[in-house]
This record gives structure tokens, C-alpha cells and sequence, in this order.
């Protein structure tokens, strides 16, 4: 049987996994960060937790006998998929990356995209956004860049924060931040209320892609909203990536 290691946390990692473990000449194994509490499991064998950096990832091809390597994480997983790069030229394990479609501008959005988080913190203090014009005062941001992001943009002064994400963000939360803990996929009405009952100026995202949150970006062109969009990262030289399950699946039994 061949093995195949897929790095997943993602709605494609799932999908992969139980289109592969349909083959009986494949063996698959998942691996989750262990980042999110409570996650959604895929079918088939799961490990959990770091593997300790490019070496022990290679490490553990190695003694797993694995034979193909499927990058399935999160598109700005940057430290994953370049230990994922270093283990699989360290080893000789052939790797895929697997990365949805990026979200695209439609007509009556307002999007700046930016390259970094750190871009569009100063983006909202240069700007001073307030109902979607450019006006001194309080900026009220729905923030969906992930708790990891939070310390980023908590000390802007002038700004307020709801920032959504499915576990909580390490205390202390900032004074100016209201945390709000859901788990996608979201509906546009939801997405609407949120925008009216905390009286939201503009969102900051990523631009993860997928289906599950996209509600937030229809319910901020309806209102009005602009959209900071931080760009994902690309992936690093010379690695082939894909855009469908389908296309993953036919390069692992290929």
C-alpha cells in the first residue's frame, strides 16, 4: 500500500482524506496542528501535534515509510508549508500543495488589498474609515484575520475591534476588542446583523478563499463596507500546487 501523509485542518484536507481512503491500495494519514480545539475530524487514521520543524517532519516521513506528501493546510500556514518544502527535498518525498481558489473582486465591492497584517493595521489609522467614508473619529472594524492576529491591530488608537474566531485569543483581550467566538460556515444574514448591531465600518479579512466565509464579504457590499484583503503569501519555489480536490486526487493515485 502506498502511505500518504496529508497536512490538513481545512475543508479540503477532509474531502482528500475520505476520497482517498475509498482506494484500498492507499493508506492516508492526516495531521492537524492541534491549533484548534474541538476540530472537525477526517476520516481515516488522524495524528495530532507538531512534528518539531522541518527535521522532524522529515524524521517522520522517513520512519512512517511515507511515500507521497499532501500539503492541505491553511493558505497562510507559511511556517507549515515551508517545513512541508524542506522535509519533502530533505527526503525525496514527492509534495503537493492543495490550495483553494483565492476570492475574487466582484462588482460593487470596495477592496484594498494589502500584503501583510501589519499593512492593513496601518491602512485603518491612515484611513480613519467611519460608515464608509473617510471621517475623523472611532473606526469600527469586524476583524476575521484569526486570534493569533489580535495583538496586530489592539493597539491602534481610534479603533474598535469585533474579532470573530472559533477559539479564544490569549488573555488579556484589549479594551478596545470585542471577541466573538463562532465557528463558519456563516450566512449572509448573519453576517448583516453583526454589520448592524455593532454599527461596523469596514472589514479586514484574508483572502482565504472557500465557500464557508463568504457571507461576510456579500453582506459588506450590500452594506457598503470597504475591504481590507490581506493577500496570501505564495507558496515557495518550486513546489506544484493544485486548486481541487479532484486534482489532488488524481496526483496521489497518478
Amino acid at each position: 500500500m502506498r502511505r500518504v501523509l496529508i497536512l490538513g485542518g481545512t475543508a479540503e484536507a477532509r474531502a482528500l482524506a475520505a476520497e482517498l481512503a475509498a482506494d484500498p491500495a492507499l493508506h492516508v494519514v492526516s495531521s492537524l496542528a492541534g491549533r484548534v480545539s474541538n476540530p472537525r475530524l477526517p476520516v481515516g487514521e488522524v495524528r495530532e501535534g507538531g512534528f518539531g520543524g522541518a527535521e522532524g517532519l522529515a524524521a517522520w516521513l522517513t520512519r512512517e515509510r511515507i511515500d507521497v506528501l499532501v500539503d492541505a493546510t491553511h493558505p497562510f500556514a507559511e511556517r507549515m508549508t515551508a517545513s512541508a518544502a524542506a522535509a519533502s527535498a530533505a527526503t525525496g518525498v514527492p509534495l503537493l500543495a492543495l490550495r483553494r481558489p483565492g476570492w475574487r473582486e466582484g462588482p460593487g465591492d470596495d477592496w484594498l488589498r494589502v500584503g501583510s497584517l501589519h499593512a492593513a493595521a496601518g491602512l485603518l489609522v491612515s484611513r480613519g474609515w467611519r460608515a464608509g467614508a473617510a471621517a475623523p473619529g472611532e473606526v469600527r472594524v469586524f476583524l476575521t484575520t484569526g486570534r493569533r492576529s489580535l495583538p496586530v491591530f489592539a493597539p491602534l488608537p481610534g479603533v474598535w475591534l469585533l474579532a470573530r474566531s472559533v477559539d479564544p485569543p490569549e488573555p488579556p483581550v484589549p479594551a478596545n476588542a470585542y471577541v466573538l467566538l463562532d465557528r463558519g460556515p456563516y450566512t449572509v444574514e448573519g453576517e448583516r446583523a453583526l454589520i448592524r448591531e455593532h454599527r461596523l465600518d469596514v472589514l479586514v479579512t484574508k483572502d482565504s478563499g472557500g465557500r464557508m466565509t463568504t457571507a461576510k464579504l456579500v453582506a459588506a457590499r450590500e452594506a457598503g463596507l470597504p475591504v481590507i484583503m490581506v493577500d496570501r503569501p505564495p507558496p515557495p519555489a518550486g513546489v506544484r500546487t493544485v486548486d481541487s480536490v479532484a486534482a489532488a486526487v488524481a496526483w496521489v493515485q497518478g
